[in-house]
Order: structure tokens, then C-alpha cells, then sequence
């Protein structure tokens, strides 16, 4: 049963911390586990997005065990308890879904998270007075640009359909171009990052992580690069660009040919 294995798991790390366990685990704080926490969440995406079920079920585990031991590190500390932890976390999931346990009704994903913003904009939170209010400002900028435009899209301030985004994408790459070309560089770099804000926000209308998909072409130029390095070792010279470039499109016709990997 789930209960008993997260039992046990617990009673490992509580073993762990106890005199006569390990002493790295002793000395651990919520501090020092921070640098884990974000090592680990980001090796799950990595597994996920490689497909292989295994990887992704031990980054999982591995994940897990260090929020549960940030958790013990919060009790001993007399922050909370794990108990009040869990309990905490179910009775929010519980307020925020009245369309499931209550009167509210949703009919799509888009009207459930709607309704989970409204909820969220009742319980108040103090000092808060914006749906923007409470994103983390320690996220990767393209992850924080995605909730940023879901917390916007959750008030309606959103287009109904991907068209108008695209035409956003290429207008602002426009608005680089004419800067550039009028020798404005820093005019040309904040439209860039308008650029970006953009393609995160088409992704978006897409159901694609922009994180997960920046990685991805990162790993995909890797491959690639990888075969024309080989070449440039092989020939022993320093090879021209359109040489190079003959041996990045063979790579990539091979990767089409072996699984239409773009």
C-alpha cells in the first residue's frame, strides 16, 4: 500500500538523522538541500522528456525523498510537522476543486483552472492583491514567463486562438530588425526579450513546457555538433562553414530518416 511504503521511506531518513546514522544526513539543513531540491526537479524533467519510464521513475524517488527530508528538517526545526504538511495539502486540493466537491461547475480543463484561480483569489492571502502576486521570482525566466501568462489568461486577459500569437511572434521580430538596422542594439535586445515572451506564450497555446522544449533543441545542436566535430578531427584541418554545414544537414537527414527527430 502507498501508506506503508511512504512509512517506511520515512522511517529511513528519520533513522538516518538519528544518532549512530549517516553523518552527511545529520548534517544536513533545508539550506544545504536547497542546491537537491533544484538538481533533482530539473534530473525528472530531463528523464521524462527522454521517455525512459525507469530514469524517470528513479528521479522521481530521488525528488521525493529530498522533499520529505526537507520536510523532517522543518519539524525538527518547529516549523510544522510532516502531518500538518500533508493534511495542509489535501484540504487546499480539496477547497480549490468546488467543481468536483462542491457547487461550481467545469466543463474543461480551461473552466477547472479558471475556477482554481477564483478560489485562490477568495482565500486572500495576505499581502497579496494581484493574481501575479506569489510566483516565485527564483524560477528560470521561461518558467516564469508561462505562469505569468497563465495567471493572466486565468482573468481572461488572453487571445482565444494561437493566430494572433503567431502574428505577436512575428511582429516583434520585426520591431528587433528595425532597431537593429537603426544601430539601436539596446532597443533591438529589450524587443528580443519580447520576442521571447511571445514564442513562451505561442508555446503555451501549444501545451508544450518552454523549458522542456529549449532543452530539447539544446540536446538536438549536441548531437549534431557532435558529428561535425568528429568530421573536422577526421579531415585534420580547419574545415570551411559550408563544409561543416554539409556535415550538420547529413546528421540531421539521419535523425529524420531514424525517427523524424527534426
Amino acid at each position: 500500500m502507498p501508506a506503508e511504503a511512504f512509512q517506511r521511506l520515512l522511517d529511513l531518513e528519520l533513522h538516518l538523522r538519528a544518532p549512530g546514522g549517516c553523518p552527511w544526513d545529520a548534517d544536513q539543513t533545508i539550506e544545504t538541500l536547497k542546491p537537491n531540491l533544484l538538481e533533482e526537479t530539473y534530473e525528472v524533467l530531463e528523464a521524462h522528456s527522454d521517455g525512459d519510464p525507469a530514469e524517470f521513475r528513479e528521479e522521481m524517488g530521488d525528488l521525493f525523498y529530498v522533499l520529505l527530508f526537507m520536510a523532517i528538517l522543518a519539524e525538527e526545526e518547529g516549523q510544522f510537522t510532516v502531518k500538518e504538511l500533508l493534511d495542509g495539502a489535501y484540504e487546499k486540493i480539496y477547497r480549490r476543486h468546488p467543481h468536483v466537491f462542491g457547487d461550481a461547475e467545469a466543463s474543461s480543463p480551461d473552466d477547472a483552472k479558471r475556477v482554481w484561480e477564483e478560489q485562490k483569489k477568495k482565500e486572500g492571502k495576505e499581502g497579496r492583491d494581484s493574481v501575479l502576486d506569489g510566483i516565485p521570482h527564483s524560477l528560470p525566466a521561461l518558467m516564469r514567463a508561462r505562469r505569468v501568462q497563465e495567471r493572466a489568461a486565468a482573468i481572461g486577459f488572453d487571445w482565444e486562438h494561437p493566430d494572433p500569437v503567431f502574428a505577436k511572434v512575428e511582429e516583434e521580430m520585426g520591431e528587433v530588425r528595425e532597431a537593429y538596422h537603426r544601430g539601436d542594439t539596446d532597443h533591438a535586445v529589450q524587443e528580443l526579450g519580447d520576442v521571447l515572451f511571445a514564442v513562451v506564450n505561442l508555446l503555451r497555446f501549444l501545451n508544450r513546457n518552454p523549458e522542456e522544449v529549449l532543452v530539447g533543441t539544446i540536446k538536438k545542436f549536441e548531437r549534431r555538433f557532435r558529428e561535425v566535430e568528429k568530421a573536422v578531427n577526421a579531415e585534420d584541418r580547419r574545415m570551411t562553414l559550408p563544409e561543416m554545414d554539409q556535415v550538420w544537414e547529413r546528421a540531421k537527414a539521419r535523425e529524420e530518416d531514424e525517427g523524424g527527430r527534426g
